[in-house]
């Protein structure tokens, strides 16, 4: 080969070589960028649907039953208070996620008066986004599944039951509580001792993944807690006490 060939070749290897460091950089600070980002939403986003097939267990077993808990509306709701009820609220939860901790320690004690007072008509929509953040042990699916075992058979004891699992909610990123310490919750709001105990016939895994993929594609749910009166989402403070109770007032007024 002469020399004016392999300086050619020379330079075409040196070319080839600067284009993948350049391809490796752009790759890297690519990287770095997505990094940055991820870190930022989760620094600033509570507890988001990003994909609820994602963020289904990868392993989960089968649910031993495809049964629809009583007293559920069309829209997979467990629903407390009296039909006649002048306002609907309507809250999509997730029994592992802080924010709906804070809203329920905020609003719940208002929330249980309303319904009491027949004023407000309840709709719960307790879903399991949050599974893959209880290292392994589905804690979202097996508390959405108790609280539809309580709505199936103690509906009297549902409000309860949810207000003292937010009362004794355990980090994200925790296992969460035992099927044994999620029935002495149960039992310890008033459910009655032989309802917890049917907790780990997982009756309604079913339903709490089903009604959790509708609320992501079929209701728009990004994001937990959503509430909503009347159908329409309240935008105001969900975790002070205060705000939401004038919102019932003034939909009250108004329907």
């Amino acid at each position: 080969m002469g020399t004016q060939a392999r300086t050619a070749s020379r330079r075409t290897r040196d070319a080839r070589a600067q284009a993948l460091q350049r391809t490796h950089r752009r790759h890297r600070y690519a990287a770095i960028a997505g990094g940055v980002i991820i870190v930022a939403l989760l620094a600033t986003i509570g507890c988001v649907l990003v994909n609820a097939t994602d963020d289904a267990p990868a392993a989960a077993p089968a649910p031993s039953s495809t049964a629809v808990p009583a007293g559920t509306t069309g829209t997979s709701a467990i629903v407390t208070g009296t039909a006649s009820a002048p306002v609907t609220v309507t809250i999509f939860l997730d029994y592992l996620c802080p924010y709906c901790g804070r809203f329920e320690r905020a609003n719940s004690t208002e929330l249980e008066r309303l319904v009491a007072a027949g004023t407000v008509r309840l709709e719960l929509h307790p879903l399991a986004f949050l599974d893959k953040a209880s290292s392994g042990t589905r804690y979202s699916t097996r508390t959405a599944n108790a609280v539809a075992t309580v709505a199936d058979q103690a509906p009297g004891t549902v409000l309860a039951f949810n207000t003292a699992l937010f009362a004794q909610q355990p980090a994200e990123g925790s296992t969460g509580l035992t099927d044994q310490q999620i029935a002495a919750v149960a039992v310890g709001a008033g459910v009655p001792a032989d309802v917890a105990a049917t907790f780990t016939e997982r009756r309604f895994e079913h339903w709490v993944g089903t009604s959790t993929g509708s609320a992501f594609n079929r209701d728009g749910i990004t994001g937990t807690p959503t509430v909503k009166i009347n159908g329409t989402v309240f935008d105001g403070d969900l975790y002070s006490s205060g705000p939401l109770t004038t919102a019932i007032t003034a939909a009250k007024g108004s329907s």
